[in-house]
């Protein structure tokens, strides 16, 4: 067992018969007592199928499965790792005969059908395509992707904060204050929230706000269900309380007093999943419900100048936040602090910005004087490059200059299209290639681009050379690297003819054998070709990511399709259909594979949001764009909002821009706090006189740096 603190230790040694709320900030150990805390369950034999362990996200299981899969651990039953979410689909899955008709399904008799983000879209765009025609949203301008989100959006907080999804229109309606054209949106929201829900109950679809609303309303209040529950899971551990939603929490509220023992973890300033539904208020009245309360403080985290000055930013974005006396962190705070550039010198375009970031990080991971076992010694893992928004753009920006560098880097977004990712890209259109009958014909860059995520050592230049010589678009035929010029062979070598002949040879024959399901193709695409050594995929392992959640993606697509009958004829068919929908733009649903990289020694690139949501603490921060509004403000969704549509707003009460204002503060304080109390020893602030967009950036949060330094 690792060493723990006295509060720590505390947890651990608790009878096996108490409940505990263990609260305090990021980084004081809290998940580390959880996961003692399990070990020390299944060391006292109770059996794992007994432990019911709940997460808001899968991803912040991690640290527990960690343990579950380690070699150390003894053999026994498997303790069950859910979400809310899944313990819904699960329980919907299992009773099904009993859910189907009580919830109104019109063939309780057939099996149900299980909605991923991804699926939900593309019945959300079949149903609300005829109606944008029709004149819906007219005063809208946002992609037809964002808008099908943003109405599932709706249902999914329906869902979670427990309200009728009827009232989704009316809640807008009510609190908007503004052109009276808005309100005619919200009804057209509502219209096609409702026609969707029809929808999915006339055909045994369930999509997620379906999935929680059938296990909350109807499965959850029979008894033979409630028995099936508190029969198998006899202890809990839920963590990070505070990033679900009041749902979960009434479920749970109701659920603890049947556990043997209960283990309820709460980050204190937290709440990051507000837009998802989060509730801080629900979560923390769950205290109240347990024995015992206890309240973690040390952090084994943040240096006390971290500490100083995360408490100084805290206290000049919401005053009164913190207990600091002004001026206690103000002489601290550079020591830990540093900008790109000298005062002097900072950076006018962001290129140089970005330039002198990577130069930092390749002084701070190759330092000549580092030697193993230094304290000096930055590992590339312990770095992260955080932006408020992490645009297709800059991403490319960073990631050349690193590659440039010969530093390993990894990045994630959550919820980007599959379709803007390269590697999954280059997929497709090899797929298209490898289909005619599709009839979906790709323009030579898109060719040439695949070819050059796919071949090793091909640059663009001789990959679209390459292109407009083999392929011909409107046959979809690519012709063999023999019949090229020699000079012209010469100048893409021979080394990159023969990797392409062996691309091009295994999909002629793909093309006169029998036609494979899309997953399949890609699978066997990648595991004989793609993967090899001499191909792209062979080490990239940000691209092998992309494929896995591809190869899902488009697994769950067809097993939604073919359960419903949709195109049942023509099953095949369903590899065209998927692509066309990802064309359309279809966000990503999220895929585990994104959270938990195996290359996990490597700069990470994230929006910052997505970084507090994986939960792990690093020496170094880099903030880029620190002029930035998109620190402090919302994401503009006109078809839904995240604190009206919640429990804590007053029905009928109007949304001001002084509350716009309040909450922005509140919020950029959360995000704020919860970097710092993620980061050991240094925040580089990323300032450049003009942004990313080429405007001179005076946000919120530079101006708050100003203030505190």
């Amino acid at each position: 067992m690792i060493g723990l603190s006295p509060l720590q230790q505390q947890v651990v040694d608790s009878p096996l018969d108490s409940k505990l709320f263990v609260s305090g900030p990021a980084g004081t150990g809290k998940t580390t007592a959880g996961v003692e805390w399990m070990r020390h369950l299944l060391a006292q034999g109770v059996p794992g199928e007994s432990i019911l362990m709940l997460t808001p996200q899968r991803s912040l299981q991690e640290p527990y499965l960690d343990l579950l899969y380690s070699p150390e651990r003894r053999a026994g039953g498997e303790v069950t790792p859910a979400t809310i979410g899944g313990l819904a689909r699960r329980m919907c899955d299992l009773f099904w005969p009993l859910a189907g008709e009580a919830a109104g399904f019109a063939n309780p008799s057939q099996p149900p059908v299980f909605l991923t983000l991804e699926t939900a879209q593309y019945y959300m765009a079949h149903l609300v395509r005829p109606l944008l025609d029709e004149g819906y949203f007219e005063s809208v301008t946002i992609d037809r992707n964002r808008l099908y989100s943003q109405i599932i959006d709706n249902l999914n907080k329906a869902a979670v904060i427990g309200f009728p999804h009827t009232d989704i229109g009316s809640k807008l309606d009510l609190s908007y204050f503004g052109d009276p054209a808005q309100r005619r949106v919200y009804q057209d929201a509502q219209e096609c929230a409702n026609r969707f829900r029809q929808y999915c109950l006339d055909h045994n679809l369930l999509d997620f706000s379906l999935q929680l609303e059938v296990f909350a309303e109807t499965l959850w209040k029979q008894d033979i269900v409630k028995d099936y529950l508190t029969r198998n899971y006899r202890h809990l551990i839920y963590d990070n309380v505070e990033e679900d939603g009041p749902r979960a929490h009434d479920i749970v509220a109701e659920w603890l007093a049947d556990f043997q023992s209960a283990l309820l973890i709460y980050d204190e300033d937290a709440g990051f999943r507000y837009f998802l539904g989060a509730d801080v208020q629900t979560g923390w009245a769950l205290r109240e419900l347990c024995d015992e309360q206890i309240q973690l403080q040390e952090s084994f985290v943040m240096s006390e100048d971290v500490a100083n000055l995360s408490a100084g930013l805290v206290d000049e974005i919401v005053p009164g936040q913190t207990s600091n006396v002004e001026g206690q962190y103000s002489s601290d705070a550079l020591t830990i602090l540093k900008r790109i550039g000298s005062e002097t010198d900072t950076p006018r375009y962001y290129p140089e910005l970005l330039d002198a970031v990577v130069n930092e990080i390749q002084s701070l991971v190759r330092r000549p004087e580092y030697v193993e076992g230094s304290s000096n010694l930055v590992s590339p893992s312990q770095i992260v490059i955080l932006t408020p928004y992490l645009s297709d753009a800059l991403r490319f920006s960073i990631t050349h200059r690193l590659e440039t560098a010969n530093i390993p880097w990894r990045s994630h977004r959550p919820s980007r299209s599959l379709k803007d990712e390269p590697a999954s890209h280059a997929l497709i259109t090899l797929a298209a290639l490898a289909h005619p009958h599709w009839n979906i014909h790709p323009p030579k860059f898109d060719v040439a681009y695949a070819l050059m995520q796919s071949i090793d050592g091909l640059d663009l230049v001789r990959a679209q050379l390459l292109t407009d010589i083999v392929y011909r678009q409107r046959d979809l035929q690519l012709s063999t690297f023999d019949q090229i010029k020699p000079d012209v062979q010469e100048r893409i070598t021979f080394s990159v003819g023969n990797r392409y002949s062996t691309l091009r040879n295994w999909i002629e024959e793909y093309r006169t054998s029998d036609v494979l399901p899309l997953d399949h193709f890609l699978r066997k695409l990648f595991g004989e070709v793609l993967s090899q050594a001499g191909f792209g995929y062979h080490r990239n392992f940000d691209s092998v990511r992309v494929a896995a959640s591809l190869v899902e993606s488009v697994k769950k697509f067809r097993l939604a399709l073919d359960l419903t009958g949709t195109l049942r004829e023509n099953l095949l068919g369903l590899g065209k259909e998927y692509i066309q929908m990802l064309q359309d733009g279809v966000i990503a649903a999220s895929y585990l594979e994104g959270w938990q990289n195996e290359d996990k020694d490597a700069v990470l690139i994230a929006p910052a949001h997505t970084f507090l949501m994986m939960n792990r603490p690093v020496t170094i921060q880099f903030w880029l764009d620190a002029g930035s509004s998109g620190w402090y403000e919302r994401l503009s969704q006109p078809l839904t909002h995240p604190y009206v549509l919640s429990r804590g707003w007053q029905e009928g009460r109007q949304w001001t821009d002084a509350d716009d204002v309040q909450y922005s503060k509140e919020a950029m304080a959360r995000l704020v706090s919860g970097l710092l109390h993620r980061c050991r020893e240094r925040v580089y602030l990323g300032i450049s006189e003009l942004g990313e967009s080429g405007f001179e950036g005076r946000g919120e949060l530079l101006r708050v740096f100003q203030k505190v330094l």
